[in-house]
């Protein structure tokens, strides 16, 4: 059982050596007011005066103490250790590596030079440890850390919050739970005022790891003693409480040896407290520390392997997500440029390993572009938007001529339902530009393996994007101008024939007979016939509609002068009422120009609209919305198909092709593969911490069961 505080110790060195806490060691934290004592305990402890001493703070950063027993004869030891056998107890600081200090005076030097350091000159306190081994053969093996002692006002360069500070530091350390609580209290104060017993208390309630140490015993007032303090009839402690008596600032400036002083308390506590001398003093003290110490390493000993071995197989895990070491960089451009190709088509395709579950991304996003967002759009777009009755009156009147139609003009109906199929160009185009986005940001989340990669090497992650970008704004102008086609091909030809147009120019044949027959109930049998007709054309084949012209030409209209003569006085009484009055001026001078207004104008169609005129404008419009969903309904179909043709897929076909020939250059892989700094680091603190946890388990295994009893 004597092993396990060396297999500590060594434990120590090793995670010392990288900096790391992740393992939380067994040792004994040193905690008091300041100027209660701690440095005075742990001098006596090991037997030399090697601690910087003063007035006020002195101990201003964490010293991390580890007492090693080097027997006498222990020459391999020694050899081992500084390769001579002059000096029995020596001294080694981590920070300064293999530099032996034989000399104990230079111990507390490089303590004031390193805590000044980093704590400044003026009372300044640090977080930071210092780490010093002392081997010796007057010691028992013991790992203790010497903290800095809680005080309430700033002095010096100490910040205002100093107290909050240092009782954080405390509170880091004495809240390990492998850790044993030295609670430091002189006995001239009342002990349950003791500050150091209130924070044990925090992190240990139950007192399992707290040992209470009454210094000072000698400076009590005359006629008072700690026999009450040191029984626990004061506050009880589980683990003991231990009474030791320290030298004196006198003391200390006469260099009283701390031999003398040993003797010195030996014979005090034999005079004053001869019942309790036994249990108490500094000898009884470091072999007390040296039992509990064995123990709680002992009973921590199994968490402790059991903690190791899965935080080597955490940092193993972070270690293979780094990567390995570049062999062949040729094959690592290939393999990157590869596996992003193939994690961007399949983010595309929705058969990527990681699916996100917070939000679309991907081909999930293109598809809802185009069967929401776009699909909403075209809806929005109203059939007769931006289409007034003034503009379908003029329309028609502009495409009758000088002569009054007898039907509806068919050029009025194209040119308008043109006007509103243009409409439709706007809203694929956006679709083309959002789709372009949305491929832009998928490399963003094409795969977690693959950002780690892209991380790792941030110029080739450059380069990529560079390639991804170039290709798809490659593609964006082929696909606008293929949407401005769609949308060209309809304004081209419109097919009055299709299908779904049958059903609404019937119902418009119905409403010019319904319309007819209001207007003119005398009208004949015939001419009502050859209005249906007329009406009906468009559902005609062609034969039949010449037929019906020639018919119209020839005799059934012609024989109906009445219907003409009305509807033409009533269109010239109405252009007649439309036109203005000349100014008498201008008819009489020759080169004058009478410049008539637009017939009809704004103020004109205030009026209410003739019969005929209303029912001309409702042919139009039922038309013009009729066709434009016809249309409308193929845009929406064909333009998503053009995309994924002209950009969506083409990007897929030829995103790997387009990555080799731009990156697989054989002057530029140093350039690609040149890996972050802030990856490099990170391997090389994972690889230290994974060889630390390695050498640690090992020394841990070292270790038989037979050893913890």
């Amino acid at each position: 059982m004597e092993a396990l505080i060396p297999v500590i110790n060594k434990l120590q060195d090793v995670f010392n050596a990288i900096g790391s806490d992740a393992i939380h060691l067994p040792q004994i934290v040193v905690v008091g007011t300041q100027s209660s004592g701690k440095s005075s305990v742990i001098e006596s402890l090991v037997g030399r005066d090697f601690l910087p001493r003063g007035a006020g703070i002195v101990t201003r950063r964490p010293l991390v103490l580890q007492l090693v027993y080097v027997p006498e004869d222990s020459k391999e030891y020694r050899r081992a250790e500084d390769g001579t056998l002059a000096i029995t107890e020596w001294g080694k600081f981590l920070h300064t590596k293999d530099k032996i200090y034989s000399d104990f005076t230079e111990i507390r030097a490089e303590i004031d030079r390193e805590t000044e350091r980093m704590s400044g000159s003026n009372k300044g306190v640090s977080p930071d440890a210092i780490h010093l081994k002392i081997f010796s053969p007057n010691v028992v093996n013991l790992t203790l850390v010497d903290l800095p002692g809680l005080t309430k006002v700033p002095v010096g360069d100490q910040p205002e919050d100093i107290e909050v500070q240092i009782r954080e530091m405390i509170i880091k350390y004495i809240g390990n739970p492998n850790s044993i609580i030295l609670a430091v209290t002189p006995a001239n104060t009342d002990m349950a005022t003791s500050e150091a017993l209130k924070l044990a208390k925090s992190v240990d309630p139950d007192g399992r790891r707290t040992l209470a140490v009454i210094t000072k015993l000698d400076l009590m007032d005359a006629g008072t003693d700690a026999m009450d303090m040191l029984s626990g009839r004061v506050i009880p402690v589980r683990l003991g409480i231990v009474g030791v008596v320290n030298r004196s600032q006198a003391d200390i400036k006469s260099n009283k040896s701390i031999e003398e002083s040993l003797k010195d308390e030996v014979h005090f506590l034999q005079k004053k407290y001869p019942a309790v001398a036994s249990r108490n003093g500094t000898q009884y003290l470091a072999k007390t520390l040296n039992r509990l110490l064995m123990h709680h390493i002992r009973d921590c000993l199994p968490d402790l392997k059991t903690r190791v071995n899965i935080l080597a197989s955490q940092y193993q895990s972070i270690m293979n997500s780094y990567g390995e070491a570049v062999v062949d960089k040729g094959q690592t451009v290939l393999q990157i440029v590869t596996k992003f190709a193939a994690a961007y088509c399949q983010t595309i395709d929705g058969t990527a390993k990681n699916i996100e579950t917070a939000e679309l991304c991907g081909g999930a996003r293109i598809g809802y572009i185009f069967h929401e967002t776009f699909g909403r759009a075209l809806e929005s777009v109203d059939p007769l938007g931006g289409l007034t009755q003034f503009d379908i009156l003029t329309a028609i009147r502009n495409a009758t001529g000088p002569r009054p139609a007898l039907f509806v003009p068919e050029v009025s109906f194209e040119l308008l339902v043109k006007r509103q199929i243009r409409r439709l160009e706007e809203p694929g185009l956006r679709c083309v530009e959002l789709v372009h986005e949305e491929m832009q940001r998928i490399v963003q989340h094409c795969g977690t393996e693959i950002q780690q990669e892209m991380l790792r090497f941030p110029r080739l992650y450059e380069r990529i994007m560079d390639v991804v970008t170039a290709l798809l704004k490659q593609r964006v102008p082929p696909t606008n101008t293929m949407v401005e086609n769609l949308v060209g091909i309809e304004l081209a030809y419109i097919n009055t024939k299709h299908p779904d147009f049958n059903d609404a120019a019937a119902l418009v044949g119905s409403l010019l007979r319904e319309s007819q027959k209001e207007q003119n109930p005398v009208l004949s049998t015939a001419a009502l016939a050859n209005a249906n007709r007329a009406a009906l054309a468009a559902n005609q084949p062609g034969g039949d509609r010449a037929e019906l012209n020639q018919e119209s030409r020839t005799g059934s209209v012609v024989n109906q002068p009445n219907v003409h003569e009305e509807w033409n006085t009533q269109q010239h009484n109405q252009q007649l009422a439309d036109l203005p009055i000349p100014h008498p001026s201008s008819v009489m001078s020759p080169r004058s120009v009478n410049l008539l207004p637009d017939v009809p104008n704004s103020q004109s169609m205030q009026r209410k609209l003739s019969p005929r005129e209303q029912r001309d404008c409702d042919v139009i419009e039922r038309l013009i919305r009729s066709y434009f969903l016809i249309v409308r309904k193929s845009i929406q179909d064909t333009v998503p198909k053009a995309v994924m043709h002209f950009l969506v897929n083409h990007a897929k076909n030829n995103l790997q092709s387009e990555l080799v020939s731009q990156l697989y250059k054989h002057e530029r892989f140093d350039e690609l593969l040149e890996e972050s700094n802030q990856i490099a680091q990170r391997r090389q603190e994972a690889s230290d911490m994974l060889m630390a946890l390695q050498r640690a388990s090992t020394i841990i295994s070292e270790i038989r069961e037979t050893h913890l009893w």
